[in-house]
């Protein structure tokens, strides 16, 4: 690994990793986890740091390079051709397990999916990186699960979903 002027190895790596847990929970799509999309991220910081020029930031400039690449990753790699194989490969946020559960009733999909779609639409930029945490079972603290919980609550109740 490469390190750059001025900094030690482990500052380097705390650097990397700021940069991987802000960015890559961002492109959790299409059947990634965030844990692959985190992995990608760290060998786009790798294969970056040759070209880190030391005027600016580290942190900066890896924040820029990852998301580039990663938005040219998902382009190249995420190809839906036609609509059945778009709906087995794309995960629906709140309804993964029933997704891959085919005995469970149709409409009860629909209801998740369509749930998880109003969700998706409306929920604050502020929130969208907890609230993808915690659907892909990553530390969100308990005051901040409560409050995107509740938004959630209120949202669907909006949408004329009851509680139960």
């Amino acid at each position: 690994m490469i390190i750059p002027s001025g900094m030690t190895e482990e500052d380097t790596l705390k650097t990397m990793q700021r940069v991987v847990e802000k960015i890559a929970p961002r492109y959790v799509t299409h059947g990634y986890s965030v844990q692959d999309m985190q992995q990608e991220a760290y060998i786009m910081c790798m294969e970056a740091l040759p070209r880190y020029d030391n005027e600016r930031p580290l942190e900066n400039f890896l924040s820029v390079h990852v998301s580039n690449r990663m938005k040219n990753f998902l382009r190249d790699n995420v190809k839906i051709k036609d609509e059945k194989k778009h709906k087995i490969i794309k995960p629906s946020q709140l309804t993964h397990e029933v997704e891959n559960s085919y005995e469970e009733d149709f409409n009860e999909k629909l209801d998740f999916k369509n749930m998880s779609i109003i969700v998706d639409k409306n929920i604050p930029a502020a929130m969208r990186m907890d609230y993808l945490k915690m659907v892909n079972n990553f530390y969100v603290p308990k005051p901040r699960r409560e409050e995107i919980s509740e938004f959630i609550r209120d949202l669907l109740k909006e949408h004329g979903y009851e509680e139960g």
